[in-house]
């Protein structure tokens, strides 16, 4: 008895900052694995989410936003994007309709040329809910010439138009292989990961001018305990002792908030209780520090 041939493969997910990449990982997983906040470049990382059905096996890869490096981080984030699309089967490129720009999108199209090359790609037109009909018709023609890429599909995620058959669409172009992960996989990121990315959101959605991209938040301890509470002690690690005034806030009120909010966003995601100890630490210039960098990612 022939056993049912299975598709698997590596689906890189790629676009400017705040394009949607995390939103549209997010809404095909059914899951928040991506911190999506209305701040540019806050994924750092690429992120592995694990899509399983009965016959296929989508291994999603979430980047960084492509833009020109300009201190070590961005470095490292920017080549997170090639290891991505080196790995990578298809590439699923969202482009920003509000922001779209001919001369920005070639200079990416130059700039990952070869990456790009030999690659099946799906390019989707996101956020087609703030423009006019005619408009999202005319970028997905110039889209079209410039790549030669008849995969263009209009869609909003955040809205969910156009969003139903994209699993079918990228079903479609990864190739026939037995299974990466066992099917109840869904990510091959540890809980502490999450942990540090939902404490990010949250500083950055309570301080969206203060504290910018200078912040970064290490577990330092997570224990798992049957009985009790889940205990997790972190650092929020800023570049400036006037970062660390703000974060603590007077009193330690805000501190206090980012403990709050953080403590309840994790609980939801790992299911039962815990308790989260937090500090503010600073590290001047940490974002160009080569040997911190190479020890945190």
């Amino acid at each position: 008895m022939n056993k049912e041939k299975t598709k698997c493969g590596f689906v890189a997910i790629i676009g400017k900052p705040n394009s949607g990449k995390s939103t549209i990982m997010n809404l095909l997983l059914g899951q928040n694995l991506s911190i999506v906040t209305r701040k540019a470049q806050t994924t750092r990382n690429k992120v592995k989410g694990i899509l399983t059905g009965k016959d296929f096996q989508i291994i999603f890869l979430d980047t960084p936003g492509i833009l020109e490096p300009g201190y070590e981080l961005q470095s490292f984030m920017f080549s997170e994007i090639k290891v991505s699309l080196n790995e990578a089967d298809v590439i699923l490129y969202i482009v920003d309709a509000w922001k779209f720009n001919t001369k920005s999108f070639t200079e990416t199209e130059e700039k990952f040329s070869d990456e790009f090359t030999g690659k099946k790609r799906i390019i989707l037109l996101n956020k087609i809910d703030i423009k006019k009909k005619q408009e999202i018709e005319a970028i997905i023609k110039e889209i079209k010439q410039i790549t030669g890429i008849e995969k263009v599909f209009p869609v909003s995620a955040l809205k969910k138009i156009n969003t139903d058959n994209l699993i079918d669409i990228i079903r479609e172009e990864i190739p026939e292989s037995p299974f990466y992960y066992e099917e109840d996989y869904l990510t091959d990121k540890p809980v502490r990961f999450f942990v540090a990315e939902i404490i990010r959101k949250k500083v950055l959605e309570l301080f969206s001018e203060e504290i910018p991209y200078s912040v970064f938040i290490e577990v330092r301890e997570y224990k798992e305990r049957e009985d009790h509470k889940d205990f997790i002690n972190a650092d929020i690690i800023v570049e400036r002792e006037s970062q660390k005034v703000i974060l603590l806030g007077k009193h330690g009120e805000k501190i206090k908030l980012i403990g709050e909010k953080s403590r309840r966003e994790i609980e939801k995601f790992i299911g039962k209780e815990a308790f989260l100890k937090l500090f503010v630490k600073v590290r001047k210039d940490w974002r160009n520090d080569k040997n911190f960098l190479r020890q945190q990612y």
